[in-house]
């Protein structure tokens, strides 16, 4: 049977359309419970207050120890370049001043093609999150799952509920499995774990008055192009777009990002934020990252990752540990019993990867696995071998 998707559900979690239309109810081993409907199970939403024993606040960086190759965090590794520091160490020199966001918004909002009104820079992508936890009333709110824990632990701290609709492989995006009464629904794309890039159009698809969808596309830039990337378009209703400059620039410990979104919603999350909560290097870095040249250079960022990834997709295969998907971005995810252990085993061996169990929709059995240059999947691939990874 193919897997369409399986959520945590209580039996009230069944639809009664589906109980009508003759769809049958099935338990997975664990408890939860699908709708089967033809050749698939067809998710229902579950709506809890608790986190289901998955440690949202769990991130790759907790994976990170000295001395083992980093494959666990999702940050590029190179230098910055010139430009960029020298913009950075320039900010740093004019201190004594508070920090205006005003020449970045601009810059942001050209490259968008948007008004400055709507745009808000973020200390990161995760401040964002939080920002629309707080500041926008929410009925139900819907998480396609698996993906970036951060949006539900910021929705949960904020007194929401959550419902959960998680994806199977290969994790692309079904839009009727997002329920109609949904006002708020959370997604990423490229999504992080599982690295699918979904269809702009299918996500657009659920945009509608009275509903925000928010996008989270922090890895939109590792994907040459930026090909289904909806950061430009204004004539979604309700669409949301949080951006990062971390992942491609490596800017992860500057903590600078940005929400794009209509005007109003922009000025709810604004008004839900501290006083001047990004910092002046911090500005100085989205400035010229949203500089056309940055733009460039990005784009040959993200070609040569291409050529990485699918270095590594190869030497991963020959290893029978397949990845499972079409990866798009900077990370692929693979399947394999006993991966937990696999996982320690590769500790042992000087590696780090990422932990599939804390990701809601996976378990011990995935692991995420960051691109890096050839030499490095050498490297890896050849401790997979020592450690018993590889058949």
């Amino acid at each position: 049977m193919d897997l369409g998707g399986a959520v945590d559900a209580t039996p009230a979690a069944v639809s009664p359309a589906a109980s009508a239309s003759g769809d049958r109810t099935a338990a997975s081993p664990d408890g939860t419970l699908s709708v089967a409907s033809r050749e698939r199970l067809v998710a229902l939403p579950e709506r809890s207050l608790a986190a289901d024993a998955v440690d949202l606040s769990h991130h790759g960086d907790t994976e990170l120890a000295p001395g083992l190759v980093d494959l666990a965090v999702n940050v590029r590794h190179e230098p910055a370049p010139g430009w960029l520091a020298d913009a950075v160490r320039a900010a740093v020199d004019d201190l004594a001043h508070y920090p205006d966001p005003g020449p970045a918004r601009g810059a942001v909002a050209a490259r968008h093609g948007r008004p400055e009104s709507e745009v808000l820079l973020t200390a990161g992508a995760a401040e964002a999150f939080v920002l629309l936890a707080r500041a926008l009333p929410v009925h139900r709110a819907v998480l396609v799952h698996p993906q970036f824990t951060e949006p539900e632990a910021a929705l949960r701290s904020a007194g929401h509920r959550v419902d959960r609709v998680l994806l199977a492989p290969p994790f692309e995006l079904a839009p009727e499995l997002v329920p109609d009464d949904a006002d708020l629904v959370m997604i990423g794309n490229p999504t992080n774990p599982t690295s699918v890039l979904h269809p702009a159009e299918t996500i657009a698809g659920l945009c509608r008055p009275g509903r925000i969808v928010v996008v989270d596309e922090a890895f939109a830039d590792t994907v040459p192009g930026e090909p289904e990337s909806l950061a430009g378009r204004r004539d979604l209703p309700g669409l949301v777009v949080i951006r990062s400059f971390t992942k491609t620039w490596g800017l992860a410990g500057l903590r600078v990002g940005y929400l794009l979104g209509a005007a109003d919603v922009v000025a709810r999350c604004a008004a839900a934020q501290p006083l001047w909560p990004v910092s002046s290097p911090a500005l100085a870095a989205a400035r010229v990252l949203a500089e056309p040249r940055a733009v460039a250079a990005e784009r040959r960022i993200a070609e040569q990752l291409d050529t990485d990834r699918r270095y590594l997709m190869a030497r991963l295969a020959a290893a029978e540990l397949p990845v499972v998907g079409v990866p798009r971005s900077r990370f692929v995810l693979v399947h394999r019993p006993g991966a937990d252990r696999l996982r320690e085993a590769l500790r042992s061996a000087g590696y780090a990867v990422r932990r599939g169990d804390t990701f809601p929709g996976l378990g011990p059995d995935w692991l995420r696995i960051t691109v890096r240059d050839a030499g490095t999947t050498d490297g890896f691939v050849a401790a997979l071998a020592a450690a018993g990874g590889a058949r």
